[in-house]
């Protein structure tokens, strides 16, 4: 007897681990999925979790190393992939600091969630964010511009910090942070947003963030520490002066490792879910 039974394919892949999906605003650069089983008989939207890859592009492997996470907690995962290359075939960092060739990189990622939030029964008022190395550069820096957006920030690693410093130009300090991107700093809205400040122990090595002459470096970048975790804790230093709470984990035994580091990441979401 032949199985009649016809599956919906688009469906099936909207569910689950998705396939990479275009974004309808800019289709240079797209977003892939997980769909928690609980989407398909939730009445409320559920959270979403929005983790940025770094300079190697992992969006898929993020993705998939929250699938469990997204399952106990109910939420969405949203993993964007900013493709290097764009305009300069040599380019690795065109994200990292929000404005590249005229791209805004913070738009294109709040269009991805305001997509997904239409698509699916999620919550994309307000999101929780990971980056981790170029993706933590991005993150703190998104927390700058959108704090509204965010209901948390975990900031990994990043090897070239923003601090807020009104007296210092983009992208060390955020003098003229408004005059790029149409918006003034909010400290007191980034107050509300619950931030982690995270890195491996082991994390020492500095041939990728001590490189003067790159596209990536600035004079002055030196001042604020010679490795990522010393840069961290000059961030972290930073936000403390303007009363902005921040939970710092140094993981034990790991180097620069972005999965390495997820755990305590979910450890650090779990606990923002569970006050949400």
């Amino acid at each position: 007897m032949t199985d009649t039974k016809v599956k919906d394919t688009r469906n099936f892949y909207r569910t689950g681990a998705t396939p990479l999906f275009a974004c309808r605003s800019d289709q240079r650069f797209s977003y892939c999925l997980y769909v928690p089983h609980a989407h398909r008989d939730a009445t409320e939207p559920l959270p979403l979790v929005v983790i940025m890859h770094g300079t190697g592009r992992m969006a898929p492997q993020y993705r998939d190393a929250f699938a469990d996470f997204a399952e106990q907690h109910d939420c969405v995962v949203l993993a964007p992939l900013f493709p290097a290359g764009i305009d300069d075939p040599d380019d690795l960092h065109n994200f990292k600091f929000i404005e590249y060739h005229g791209i805004r990189f913070d738009l294109i990622m709040l269009d991805m969630v305001d997509e997904v939030s239409e698509r699916y029964r999620v919550n994309g008022r307000r999101f929780l964010l990971h980056g981790f190395s170029g993706g933590g550069q991005f993150t703190h820096r998104m927390l700058y511009l959108h704090p509204d957006r965010l209901a948390a920030a975990s900031i990994g690693a990043p090897g070239r910090i923003t601090r807020l410093d009104p007296d210092t130009a983009w992208w060390l300090g955020t003098r003229d942070l408004g005059e790029r991107f149409g918006r003034s700093v909010d400290t007191a809205a980034i107050r509300e947003v619950p931030v982690q400040m995270i890195v491996g122990d082991q994390d020492v090595e500095t041939w990728e963030i001590n490189n003067p002459g790159d596209s990536n470096w600035m004079p002055g970048v030196e001042a604020t520490g010679d490795t990522r975790i010393a840069r961290l804790q000059t961030l972290q230093r930073d936000f403390e002066a303007h009363d902005i709470a921040v939970r710092f984990d140094l993981v034990p035994g790991i180097a620069h490792d972005g999965l390495g580091v997820l755990p305590t990441v979910q450890e650090f979401f779990t606990d923002v879910l569970s006050r949400s």
